[in-house]
């Protein structure tokens, strides 16, 4: 208790008693035991009140001696499971160390692509995120008396580069280079870009990044084989200077199904790892070509050079019929472009509107307005205006789809008799220029509602365009792409289907394959209180199963991570309702741990460096647990913790202080007193 504490409760002592002096014995000379008890109840409670003001408290030094932290880091992926009996022995000469468990304490991690609180090591992760979990370490230790060991060979597959993350982390990092650190010549295929999908008949690119390590001259070749036949083959030439080739190749799409690509490269003189000589992937090719009739009654050149337009992407197909084909020739159109539509239309308008199929109307001298008019087609046009030449002038603020790379330069007018037009919900694409002034009407213009999409073109001669753009660029690129943006608009559904699933058709090992699966109501909301179930069969009779999708946020999802690489089909089902989607995948036999045969002794260096620490070897490590024992940083500490506590129980006082003036007042007035 301080100097000054005690200083006010005799001072307080003092106080109470000269006023209960001077309250019962100053003048007075009434005297006797009644009179001494009131005066010593009026001191209890006078001395109580000024002990609550001083609340006098006692401080009282705690000790204790603070271990510092070591963490044991371990990777746990496939990469590293040749040195599983170094990585065993290392850990044991820490957990076992009693100098190092006397002045540390010891708590073990291993990771893949997560981070895991464990030291049971399987090495058989797929993937290495060293980031991930220094990451994590960082969150859950904040403070400078720690200590990092990581025992990897420094190959990282998935997150950002751990050599960069050092900075950001409080503590000194100690990695443990386990592996081969020896370098060896090498050749790799570093990477491989391509799409997913591929069209039917068309040619689809594959990029392929190639790579040497090492300090001569190497002659290799690559060859891409397509469901085991050579599709493909270049001699490469590989130097210390000239150590990265990128090859693009075009490969034919032939026909419909799931390719297996593979890549190679032929092994170099004394080459130690061959495993990142191969690569294979699988490209999906499907047909999916876009059916487009053309309907006129009239010989036209804007006729031809839409087909030629529309052709120039080999997915879609146009054929051109008159207004009195039969309906029946017409079920598997996709799209349908009316020419200068007239009153022989009418059963074409009605089919249309029936099947709700996209349209695009082109219009000019010779339309029938009227015949529009009576379509229901959600525009009216005010027609037998004189025939004019209308320029174009594209909508910046045309929203369905990118039109910015169409250039109108230099295009020439088209020519339209068409009036004023009212339309309930459209899109203008392309304004009406008359005479160098720009006026307040389309000249093409897209609208969507229940009846379907539609584009409307108000000018014929539109030939003249596609002419243009050649002299312009050389080539039709320019008008053809535009109207392929338009057919792709008007051949995309947007149609809601109550069971949805999303998939892959390939996965590259099965870390990351995933099923996932949205049902909706009548009502078109999420059902989160549906169930589904996903039946799995595989060529293999043995692999036949019955999965629960779960529910996350938003979806519902399988995990497939466990199924050994096949070719699978499946179908997803929703309990109680006859409603169902299938489809089907194939998860290759690929695992990039074993890309790996060397150590990134650079990348370890470099993060150790960055956080004041040093890179040690399995049959170094002896000499890290010397450094630990020695480094004052790792010393324990004596720490103090001063607790500071109330003299008095308030509580107990206060009913003392209560009860003291009570009885005194109680006292009192049973005697008669004032």
């Amino acid at each position: 208790m301080q100097t000054n504490t005690v200083l006010l409760i005799i001072l307080a002592t003092i106080v109470a008693l000269g006023l209960v002096l001077f309250q019962y014995y100053y003048k007075t000379k009434k005297r006797g035991k009644l009179y001494i008890f009131l005066s010593f109840l009026r001191f209890l409670g006078l001395f109580g009140i000024f002990l609550l003001l001083i609340n006098p408290k006692f401080s009282k030094n705690e000790y204790s001696l603070e271990k510092a932290r070591l963490l044991l880091l371990t990777d746990n992926s496939s990469s590293v499971a040749s040195s599983e009996g170094a990585i065993s022995k290392v850990l044991k000469t820490f957990s076992e160390n009693e100098a190092l468990n006397k002045n540390f304490n010891i708590s073990s991690y291993s990771f893949g692509s997560t981070l895991s609180e464990s030291d049971t090591l399987s090495f058989e992760k797929k993937n290495t995120n060293i980031a991930s979990a220094l990451a994590s370490l960082n969150e859950i230790y904040n403070s400078s008396n720690i200590a990092l060991i990581v025992l990897t060979d420094g190959n990282q597959t998935i997150g950002q580069d751990f050599a960069f993350y050092g900075n950001q982390v409080k503590f000194p990092i100690y990695p443990i280079a386990v592996g081969d650190t020896t370098q060896y010549e090498d050749v790799l295929i570093e990477n491989i870009n391509s799409n997913r999908y591929a069209f039917l008949k068309n040619k689809f690119p594959l990029e392929i990044d190639v790579t040497y390590v090492g300090t001569s001259e190497v002659n290799t070749t690559l060859q891409i084989n397509m469901n085991g036949k050579n599709v493909y083959r270049e001699n490469l030439k590989l130097t210390n200077n000239n150590n990265v080739k990128t090859i693009n190749a075009l490969l034919n799409a032939s026909s419909v199904g799931v390719k297996t690509i593979d890549v190679s490269l032929t092994n170099i003189h004394n080459e130690r790892n061959t495993k990142n000589n191969k690569k294979n992937i699988a490209i999906e090719v499907i047909d999916e070509k876009t059916n487009i009739t053309i309907i006129s009654d009239l010989k036209h050149p804007d006729i031809g050079a839409l087909k030629k337009s529309i052709e120039s992407n080999e997915q879609r197909s146009v054929s051109i019929q008159r207004s009195n084909v039969s309906l029946k020739d017409l079920e598997d159109v996709d799209v349908f472009l009316l020419y200068q539509p007239n009153s022989s239309f009418r059963n074409i308008y009605k089919y249309i509107q029936q099947k709700k199929v996209s349209v695009f109307t082109i219009t000019g001298t010779n339309t029938d307005w009227g015949e529009i008019n009576k379509s229901d087609r959600k525009y009216r046009i005010v027609d037998e205006y004189p025939t004019q030449e209308i320029f174009g002038t594209l909508n910046p603020s045309f929203t369905k789809f990118d039109i910015s790379d169409f250039n109108l330069n230099d295009f020439p007018p088209l020519e339209s008799n068409v009036g004023e037009v009212t339309i309930d919900n459209g899109e203008t694409l392309l304004d009406m220029q008359i005479l160098g002034k720009l006026q307040n009407r389309p000249l093409l213009f897209a609208t969507d509602n229940e009846n379907g999409k539609e584009l409307v073109l108000f000018g014929e001669n539109i030939w003249k365009w596609r002419m243009q753009s050649f002299r312009n660029n050389q080539n039709f690129e320019n008008f053809d792409g535009f109207i392929g943006k338009l057919i792709l608009y008007l051949s995309s559904s947007n149609s809601k289907n109550r069971l949805d699933v999303d998939f892959q058709t390939i996965y590259e090992g099965s870390n990351d394959a995933k099923i996932k699966a949205a049902y909706f109501d009548e009502a078109f909301i999420f059902d989160t209180n549906a169930s589904l179930m996903l039946k799995l069969s595989s060529n293999d009779p043995a692999i036949k199963r019955d999965i629960p999708m779960l529910l996350r946020n938003g979806y519902y999802e399988a995990d497939l991570s466990d199924l050994p690489p096949a070719a699978y089909n499946f179908k997803v089902t929703v309990a109680e309702e006859n409603r169902s989607k299938s489809g089907n995948f194939r998860i290759l036999d690929f695992d990039v741990e074993q890309q790996f045969t060397t150590t990134n002794l650079k990348k370890l260096t470099q993060l150790a460096n960055t956080t004041n620490g040093s890179v040690y070897y399995p049959d170094t490590s002896g000499d890290l647990v010397s450094k630990l024992l020695t480094e004052n940083q790792f010393k324990p500490t004596q720490k103090s913790t001063k607790n500071i506590v109330s003299l008095i129980d308030f509580r107990i006082l206060l009913a003392l202080i209560v009860a003291a003036l009570a009885t005194e007042w109680f006292i009192r007035k049973y005697n008669g007193l004032t």
